[in-house]
């Protein structure tokens, strides 16, 4: 179970909790609306996630970063495709003082049953599918490439959603049209590797490179622009992303990156005593381990942003 349950929110009632955030609906009588529209409240948690296990160990400011690097993304990408803000704001009918700058109220969308991922350079379960037939998704790439190798051109590789728990299982672009129709499978593509271009410019611009990225889409169910696509969830965030430091990048191996990597590295090492393969949940991190990963964090914020840590 999560360490932190959803909190009690007046307005609000919470209807999931997934490995970090927390959704909630507006508390109104049966068909009553809510003044911004037919709308969700989502929460980033300072929960973390490894190896699809939560941790029972919180990353102080962590939701913050997810939540304001999401909003700040979805400013930079806005004349590419519509997003389901509505407002990160306080007031009357806006985001509730006790998780106000770590929410947002949104849209609710019909969401599509796929992850779209953008990958600009090899590695993750990218490379593990090259290395095992010279390609990703059922996407052919040049032979003699390595983990960290730049990509000719960025390719999208699509894949499943899986449970709480479970892995997403990459699969080809065919798989994905035959799901959700060719029409809507080729605007989604195209979506992506348009995002990915415009924020692979930006975070290269500001020493960062973003290796790849996952992003989420959905249907508007009304409203003008109903049966748009909308760009949904997070977006460009550490939790969604790999980015690298671009002066430390060196294809061959892995690379340092702004994320949890000090978590996996020590649930990996013989320090945490985890056995990866065995039952056992994974153990609390040592405060070390959780400084070092929210200064990462904070550090990806201020770089990519330009702006101060929270």
């Amino acid at each position: 179970m999560p360490v932190s349950a959803p909190l009690e929110l007046t307005g609000w009632t919470p209807t999931y909790s997934g490995k970090v955030r927390d959704l909630y609906v507006p508390d109104l009588p049966p068909g009553v609306t809510h003044p911004l529209g037919d709308v969700v409240l989502v929460v980033a948690s300072d929960r973390i996630s490894a190896y699809d296990h939560v941790l029972d160990t919180l990353v102080p400011d962590k939701g913050r970063v997810l939540t304001q690097l999401s909003l700040w993304w979805f400013e930079q990408v806005a004349d590419l495709v519509p997003n389901h803000v509505v407002t990160a704001e306080a007031g009357e009918h806006g985001v509730p003082a006790a998780v106000l700058g770590r929410a947002m109220i949104c849209r609710r969308l019909e969401m599509y049953p796929v992850e779209c991922v953008a990958r600009g350079y090899l590695t993750g379960s990218g490379l593990v599918e090259y290395r095992a037939g010279q390609q990703v998704c059922g996407v052919p790439l040049p032979a003699g490439l390595v983990d960290g190798s730049r990509l000719p051109t960025p390719i999208f590789t699509p894949a499943t959603k899986a449970e709480l728990g479970e892995h997403d299982e990459n699969v080809s672009f065919d798989v994905v049209a035959n799901r959700i129709g060719l029409e809507t499978a080729t605007r989604l593509r195209d979506l992506t590797l348009a995002v990915y271009s415009r924020a692979e410019s930006i975070a290269r611009e500001r020493g960062v490179i973003l290796a790849d990225t996952k992003l989420e889409f959905g249907r508007a169910i009304d409203g003008p622009d109903a049966g748009a696509v909308v760009l949904g969830d997070e977006v460009l965030t550490p939790d969604s992303s790999r980015f690298w430091p671009a002066d430390t990048w060196a294809p061959g191996g892995a690379q340092p990156s702004f994320d949890k990597q000090y978590v996996r590295d020590w649930l990996t090492s013989d320090a945490s005593g985890w056995d990866r393969t065995g039952d056992a949940p994974p153990p609390p991190l040592p405060p070390e381990v959780v400084e070092r990963t929210r200064a990462r964090y904070l550090e990806a914020f201020e770089r990519l942003t330009g702006r101060a840590a929270l």
